[in-house]
C-alpha cells in the first residue's frame, strides 16, 4: 500500500463528513464510475447520479440512509480508484518541485497538473496531497495570495535537513523524521523500534517497502538520520531477543524542542497538545529549560566580551 492509500484510509472519518453536498454525491458517483469502468454507458451513469441525487434531497430516515449509503460507496470508490490515488501522487511530485524551486504556485497550474479529465476530483486530490506533503514530507502548502489563489510551500519546522539526496534530487522527508521524533517523546523520550515501525505502518510506511518518498525506508530511519545525529538507534540492554531503541539524536535536541514536535504531531492527528496533559506539562518544562539554559550562554557570553574589553596584559617580551 501507498503513503496515500494508508493515508487516506487513516482519514476515513474526516473524509466521510466532507463528501460534498446531497446535490453533488451524484456527480461525484458519475465521475466514480466513468474513471472506474469503460463499461458503463454515458447516459446511464447520468440516470445512475440523477436518481442518487433526488433520493438524498428527501426527507426523514429514508433520505439520511440513502445519503450514508451513497457516502459509503463514493468513499470506497475514491480510496480503491488507483487513478485516484496516482493523480494524488503526481500532485505531491508537482508540488514537491515547487518546494524545491521554492516557486510559488497558482490554483490554475495545479488544475493543469490534475487534468481536465479529473476536475471533479480537484478538491479531494489537492486536499490529500497536501496531507500527505505535510505528514510525510514536513512542507505545508500556504495561500499567500487569496485573489489569484497562489500558494507557497514552507518547511513545517526549522530542521536543517530535510532527507533529499541533494538540493536538486530527491522529495523531502522532514515530517517523518518529526513523526518519529513524536513518537519517541510520546514513548517516555525512547521508544522501541517496534513501535515506531507500529506507528509509521499507519501512514503506510513499511520498513522493506520501497516507495516514491522514502527509497528504502528502514535505511532512511535506521542509517541516514542515524549520521545525521537526528536520531539515536541502540540495542536494548539484556533484551531477548535482542531488540533495539530510539532517541533523539544532538541535531534533533539543537534544532527544535518537545513542544514543537507535539504541536505537530497533534495538528496531524487532530488533536490539541494541552489535551495530552503530561507531554504538554513536560513540553512546558523543556521550554522553560532550555530558556533558562540560553539566558546562561547569554550572561557567560557577555561576561567573557566584558573581561576581554580591558587593557589587555603584555605576556610577551621582546628581546632587544
Amino acid at each position: 500500500m501507498s503513503h496515500i492509500q494508508r493515508h487516506d484510509q487513516g482519514f476515513e472519518d474526516q473524509l466521510e463528513e466532507e463528501v460534498p453536498a446531497a446535490e453533488e454525491v451524484g456527480t461525484w458517483e458519475k465521475v466514480a464510475a466513468a474513471e472506474s469502468s469503460q463499461e458503463t454507458a454515458s447516459s446511464s451513469a447520468s440516470s445512475q447520479a440523477s436518481a442518487s441525487s433526488k433520493a438524498s434531497e428527501g426527507s426523514g430516515g429514508e433520505a439520511e440512509g440513502g445519503q450514508s449509503t451513497s457516502k459509503a460507496c463514493l468513499r470506497t470508490k475514491l480510496l480503491l480508484n488507483s487513478k485516484f490515488q496516482k493523480k494524488v501522487i503526481d500532485l505531491v511530485k508537482f508540488l514537491s518541485s515547487k518546494y524545491i524551486t521554492n516557486e510559488p504556485v497558482t490554483e490554475a497550474e495545479i488544475l493543469k497538473s490534475v487534468g481536465k479529465k479529473h476536475k471533479g476530483y480537484y478538491s479531494l486530490i489537492f486536499k490529500h496531497a497536501c496531507e500527505c506533503l505535510e505528514v510525510v514530507c514536513g512542507i505545508e502548502v500556504k495561500e499567500v495570495d487569496a485573489l489569484n489563489h497562489t500558494y507557497l510551500l514552507v518547511k513545517v519546522l526549522d530542521l536543517t535537513y530535510d532527507g533529499r539526496i541533494s538540493n536538486e534530487e530527491g522529495i523531502p522527508k522532514t515530517g517523518l523524521l518529526v513523526l518519529v521524533l513524536g513518537i519517541i517523546f510520546m514513548e517516555g523520550n525512547r521508544a522501541s523500534e517496534k513501535k515506531i515501525w507500529e506507528v509509521l505502518n499507519i501512514v503506510g510506511v513499511y520498513p522493506d517497502q520501497h516507495d516514491f518518498i522514502c527509497g528504502n525506508p528502514r535505511k532512511f530511519i535506521t542509517e541516514d538520520l542515524v549520521l545525521e545525529n537526528y536520531l539515536v538507534y541502540q540495542p536494548v540492554p539484556y533484551s531477548d531477543p535482542p531488540s533495539y531503541e530510539f532517541l533523539w539524536g544532538p541535531r534533533a535536541q539543537a534544532e527544535t524542542s518537545k513542544m514543537k514536535v507535539l504541536q505537530f504531531f497533534c495538528k496531524v492527528a487532530g488533536s490539541n497538545p494541552a489535551s495530552f496533559a503530561a507531554l504538554y506539562k513536560e513540553a512546558l518544562e523543556d521550554e522553560e529549560e532550555r530558556a533558562r539554559a540560553l539566558l546562561a550562554s547569554t550572561a557567560i557570553s557577555t561576561a567573557v566580551d566584558n573581561s576581554g574589553s580591558g587593557d589587555k596584559p603584555s605576556g610577551v617580551s621582546h628581546s632587544e
